[in-house]
């Protein structure tokens, strides 16, 4: 259509459907013009008027939009500011007149019927009226429903509109499914309490006339009258509707099979509405007797249409849980009588449906099932229908769990959709899970006879079981071992039975990924309950052969190594008998390993090796294995490992290839030798241990050939961490090599490595490494120093950058670092003469950390580190120095600024748990120093209390209780409290952590 040509469209609809246009072939100057002459017209004062007169004129869809949403913004915006008495009258007068085919006035001609127009429009129009009630019912506008009702007979046009309306005002202000202010919910209330009291009577009576003359003529208007009659039913009476007139008919419209399904799906949705009824429980289970509900039972098993099947299954399921919900609440003998005859009733239907998966998904399926299950606890035995509904249930469970078979290629390959669904499905399972385990406390040899068949059917070679229903059936079993006891479990043979016919076979869906990844899941679980020497083979084949580490699939076959390291680790000494079989398993896998013909196409990640290795490592470390044999295994694995590194470091390339062979190695060699003790190769057979320093000799050569590899650098640091647990003392020979080659190009990341060590060597030594500290201490400090920011690290919202977050992990290893050298008799490693020129910038960094640090595990750390210094450097008495100087600043600064000022700071909160132990360690420095120096400590203690301008007095006081505390040895947190609390005014209760006492604390702003 030409816009500019059409002679019969005035300029405001012209620019309308420009605004509206979007088939790109206006130009946007044009439109831009015709959206800002639109928006001049809405700022007319006669707007009003220029809507209607398009709305009674204009046949296009567009204008009639614009102008019904011109109004409606007219009567939200202005109708209580500047709308004036005669506008509104208008305005109501209009549209009341569109909506029902009136005319304004008897004089007017309607060239343009809008309820002629498209659905949105009605809608709008609707909306329209909505708002008009929202300012007007019942005060104004007090008949609009009766002069609706009273216009019903000018046809189905006109009934439609009222049931649109009806639609919108449940929409737009009634219902509770959507946010409503205060205002709204008050208004609400308003015209439901009128509507009640007026016109709600003739509705319901308009509803039952209209669906009796247009069942068989016009079905989609009576679905839509029952659309609104459902969306009313929660608030009217419901004896308008759950009466001998009303009720029949609905069912009628369910049961009668010549009729469309959208109109039998809106009578149940009618039905389901009088329902959930909220009521008295008595009168609620007298309703819902009345109903005779098995009269759709039939429905469920026809071949009904999929809208009708939805929403019979919606009805029943709701029917069964407002049943369940009354017997709960029902005290009386014939209540619960009553209830639990239409709940074994409705039950069996509620089943099939929900095994269908034909349940609406707003029905929380899990929670009704889960509180039918809670009324079965207290009951014992269980009536045989009772257990016949837990069978039901557990059909449903496991019809519930299967995945659905349209993903079963994304699920195996597992791409970004088979991911999605397996997220979505692991969610979705949990309470489903749950249910299954509350079952099995009801009704254990019903649910493990269930189980048990389940299973008994996937291994059935005749059977043909799909994928999703064999996963499901080892899901079941998985999760049921998850809540077994040991004595469940030995009464339950049953289940120990299917787990061993389990170990021999083979699905022919094995080769899927979810099923080989749950039946690896299930045997790794009961593992602890087969361990006969007759089972363990059976086992050990699952996952060696093509089901475990030779699966096809490399997620499979990853996983299959870890469940087999698990398995090692449980079953350990009882499979002696079976390494050399193991290994010889393992030939093929250990020797991509310890060769290097294999190529990057082959290559599984570093990390995934380690399994493998740790399980062999474990076998064969076993103090049972003959010496000689164990000797022969370690050398047969570590001799080849090694000559292949030497190899590659001997012909150095810095290929991606050559890099992640050497890290692989690493791996394998470092996860090997956990399952060897420092008993074992040092003191029973040295030879061992002789091995792995050899071992350590090779690989400490990676860190001179690729010093600036970081994964190498890393790798090759846990393996010495490794040999720290493995070799004792054996290993400090090879540490300075060690050291000097971690720390020669080391980047400052890479220093928290190399701290963490050192922390290992202390912890473990002691004294012992006090040399190899010493020598290393001023690399490790000058490091740190050159990272360090002088002043403090960030941490305000949107500072914390990956830069910033690895020098806060570099300074909380620090101070672990002096804390650990502190703290094991090392505290002379910051005297000595190598470590000399850092002394001050530490003692500096301890102060300023100890005090105001906003880490309160830092500070502790630091408080902790001052305690241990003056005990090592303060043995004499006052005067005597250690070490120059120290005394004073302990006794002037530190006691003062750390012990007494950090304290009264205001941001030192006592609430906090870590604040509370804080403050436990500045009590116990306090008593440290005062051992040491006495008045000395005192005197200077009671200046920094006058210089809080404290009084003398009180000082005074504060200096008698500290010393009496102090001499009695019973300076403890509490005490603290309440020598404290005098010094500051006003005081405030506090209660001290972990601790009943209440407290008169001081005030912190002070």
């Amino acid at each position: 259509m030409n816009l500019l040509i059409n002679r019969e469209m005035d300029d405001l609809e012209r620019a309308i459907l420009i605004t509206f246009d979007e088939s790109g072939t206006i130009d946007s100057v044009l439109k831009s013009q015709a959206i800002e002459y639109c928006q001049r017209i809405k700022e007319i004062p006669t707007i009003s008027c220029i809507c209607a007169e398009h709305l009674f004129t204009s046949k296009f869809a567009q204008v009639q939009f614009w102008c019904l949403q011109c109004l409606h913004d007219a009567v939200r915006v202005r109708y209580s500011s500047s709308m004036s008495v005669e506008e509104k009258e208008f305005i109501r007068k209009s549209v009341f007149a569109m909506a029902t085919y009136d005319g304004v006035d008897d004089n007017s001609k309607i060239f343009v019927r809008v309820l002629d127009s498209p659905a949105f429009i009605k809608n709008k129009l609707a909306q329209v009226l909505v708002n008009l009630i929202y300012y007007e019912y019942p005060l104004i506008w007090p008949t609009v429903f009766e002069d609706f009702i009273n216009r019903l007979n000018r046809g189905a046009v006109v009934i439609d509109m009222f049931c649109r309306l009806l639609i919108a005002l449940d929409d737009e202000l009634i219902s509770l499914d959507y946010p409503r202010n205060a205002d709204e919910v008050a208004v609400a209330g308003r015209v439901k309490d009128t509507m009640r009291e007026q016109c709600v009577p003739q509705i319901v009576r308009a509803w039952y006339e209209i669906i009796m003359a247009y069942k068989n003529s016009d079905s989609e208007l009576c679905a839509s009258v029952l659309d609104s009659m459902r969306r009313y039913i929660s608030w009217i009476d419901i004896g308008l509707i759950a009466n001998q007139v009303f009720i029949p008919l609905l069912f009628e419209l369910i049961l009668v099979g010549g009729l469309p399904e959208q109109l039998r799906s809106a009578a149940a949705g009618c039905v389901l509405a009088v329902v959930m009824k909220r009521m008295d429980s008595q009168a609620k289970l007298n309703l819902l007797k009345s109903l005779q509900i098995n009269r759709v039972f039939g429905l469920i098993n026809e071949e009904t249409d999929v809208e009708l099947l939805s929403s019979i299954a919606t009805l029943l399921t709701g029917y069964a849980a407002e049943v369940l919900e009354c017997a709960k609440r029902l005290n009386s003998e014939e209540g619960k009588r009553v209830s639990s005859e239409l709940l074994e009733e409705v039950l069996p239907s509620v089943f099939y449906v929900m095994r269908r998966s034909e349940v609406d998904a707003t029905f929380n399926t899990v929670q009704f099932l889960s509180g039918y299950v809670a009324t079965m606890k207290n009951l014992s035995p269980l009536t045989e229908k009772q257990l016949v509904h837990v069978s039901q249930i557990l059909e449903v469970i496991r019809a519930q769990i299967c995945y659905d078979p349209i993903y079963r290629h994304h699920l195996d390959v597992l791409d970004k959709i088979g991911m999605e669904e397996e997220d979505r499905m692991l969610e979705y399972r949990k309470d489903l899970l749950v249910l299954l385990r509350s079952v099995g406390r009801v009704a254990p040899e019903v649910t493990q006879s269930f189980i048990q068949n389940s299973l008994s059917k996937a291994v059935d070679p005749t059977s043909e079981r799909n994928v999703e229903e064999v996963e499901a059936a080892l899901s079941l079993l998985y999760a049921l071992g998850e809540s077994l006891s040991d004595e469940a479990m030995k009464a339950g043979s049953g289940l120990l039975g299917v787990v061993l016919t389990l170990l021999s076979t083979r699905f022919p869906c094995h080769s899927n990924r979810l099923v080989a990844l749950t039946y690896l899941e299930t045997i790794t679980r009961y593992m602890k309950y087969i361990q006969e020497k007759e089972t363990i083979p059976k086992a050990l084949e699952a996952f060696l052969d093509e089901r475990g580490i030779r699966h096809p699939n490399i997620i499979v076959s990853r996983r299959a190594s870890y469940l087999f390291m698990r398995i090692v680790k449980l079953l350990k000494s009882k499979l002696a008998p079976f390494i050399e079989t193991i290994l010889q398993k393992l030939h093929d896998v250990v020797v991509r390993f310890t060769s290097m013909s294999f190529s990057d196409k082959v290559m599984i990640e570093a990390e995934d090796g380690s399994h493998i290795f740790e399980a062999i490592g474990i076998l064969i470390g076993m103090d049972s294995v003959p010496h000689q044999k164990q000797t022969h295994y370690l050398n047969s694995l570590l001799t080849p490992l090694c000559q292949q590194v030497k190899t590659l470091i001997e012909n150095p390339e810095d290929s991606a290839t050559n890099i992640l062979i050497i890290q692989q190695i690493v791996v394998a060699i470092n996860a090997l030798s956990k399952g060897f003790n420092e008993r074992l190769v040092i003191a029973s057979r040295p030879d061992i241990g002789f091995m792995f320093k050899q071992t350590l000799d090779i690989l400490l050569q990676i860190l001179v050939v690729y010093p600036k590899v970081e994964s190498l650098r890393s790798k090759v640091t846990s393996f010495i961490h490794r040999m720290v647990e493995t070799l004792g003392v054996s290993v400090f020979p090879y540490l300075p090599k060690a050291l000097e080659q971690l720390l020669a190009e080391i980047e400052p990341k890479e220093l928290v490595g190399v701290i963490v060590l050192l922390n290992q060597l202390i912890c473990k030594f002691n004294t012992k490494v006090l040399d190899i500290v010493d020598e290393v201490f001023p690399t490790i400090v000058t490091r740190v120093f050159s990272v360090l920011p002088l002043d403090e690290i960030p941490c305000g919202p949107g500072s914390i950058t990956e830069d910033v977050r690895e020098v806060q992990e570099l300074q909380r290893t620090l101070f672990t670092f002096l804390n650990v050298i502190a703290t094991h008799e090392l505290s002379s490693v910051f005297i000595s003469p190598n470590a000399r020129e850092y002394f001050n910038p530490i003692m500096q960094l301890l102060l300023y950390s100890s005090c105001k640090h906003k880490d309160i595990t830092v500070r502790k750390a630091c408080v902790q580190i001052f305690i241990q210094l003056i005990k090592d450097w303060c043995t004499g008495s006052y005067g005597e120095e250690k070490v120059h100087g120290f005394q004073t600043f302990i006794v002037e600064t530190f006691a003062v600024d750390c012990c007494l000022n950090s304290v009264l700071d205001k941001s030192f909160e006592f609430r906090d748990a870590n604040s509370h132990a804080l403050l436990g360690e500045i009590i116990t420095a306090q008593k440290v120093i005062y051992e040491k120096f006495g008045d000395n400590f005192l005197s200077e203690f009671s200046k920094g209390l006058q210089a809080k301008h404290c009084s003398q007095e009180m000082a005074e006081q504060y200096y008698q209780k500290l010393q009496i505390a102090f001499s009695k040895d019973d300076m403890t947190i509490d005490v603290a409290y309440l020598i404290l609390s005098p010094i500051i005014a006003p005081p405030f209760v506090h209660t001290g952590v972990n601790s009943g006492k209440q407290f008169c604390c001081f005030n912190m702003e002070s």
